[in-house]
């Protein structure tokens, strides 16, 4: 499985480590990804989402339904394609 948000996309990125010399190696900073389960209640069924810390906040802001429908609009969810919004 890919390291990415299911909600929010967020992915990991590209940066410097800089030394004291100022000596630059790349490095990634990854996201802050876990896997959780919801309790989908429109569908009376239970999904596991791996999703970042943003990603719980947008869903604990604007509901699991909406929040998920927003990100299959943005092609997010390309994993769940038994979705009915």
């Amino acid at each position: 499985m890919s390291k990415i948000c299911q909600i929010t996309g967020k992915k990991a990125m590209v940066g410097n480590n800089v030394s004291h010399s100022k000596r630059r190696t790349k490095r990634k900073f990854n996201v802050n990804l876990f896997t959780k389960k919801f309790y989908w209640v429109e569908q009376e069924t239970w999904i596991s989402l791996t999703i970042s810390a943003a990603g719980l906040r947008t869903i604990n802001k604007l509901g699991l339904n909406l929040a998920m429908k927003q990100a299959a609009d943005k092609g997010y969810l390309t994993e769940i394609k038994y979705l009915e919004f």
